[in-house]
């Protein structure tokens, strides 16, 4: 009998199997999906959508500033005060409901995925 691979399982090797620097990427995507998902359900007033979706972003976010490797220094230390400020302007923007806002923060963790890509040679 022959098992057809689902894309989940595609998706989890692709994850098992990516260079950490290729991860940080997939990350950076994740959360810039669940922003533009959460911009869309601020402008229609989707207030539980837009809460679930900026959870998923900030969660991704708090991922990435606890793996930070502190011991690296500088570029470390200014990631962590990135994903901090990410972290304020998204609950700010969750109060205030403005999309602009969430679409600032995407747009920064944007500029910082290419900077990963660049790095994985992606």
């Amino acid at each position: 009998m022959t098992t057809l691979a689902t894309p989940n399982a595609y998706r989890e090797s692709a994850v098992l199997s990516a260079p950490p620097e290729l991860l940080v990427v997939m990350l950076y995507d994740g959360a810039r999906r669940f922003l533009f998902q959460a911009g869309v359900a601020m402008r229609d007033g989707q207030i539980e959508l837009t809460n679930r979706k900026l959870r998923r972003a900030e969660d991704i976010l708090q991922h990435l500033r606890d793996v930070l490797d502190m011991e690296q220094g500088e570029i470390a230390a200014n990631l962590e005060s990135i994903y901090v400020f990410c972290l304020r302007q998204l609950r700010q923007a969750r109060f205030e409901k403005n999309p602009a806002a969430v679409e600032h923060v995407s747009a920064l963790l944007g500029r910082l995925r290419e900077s990963f890509a660049a790095i994985a040679g992606q």
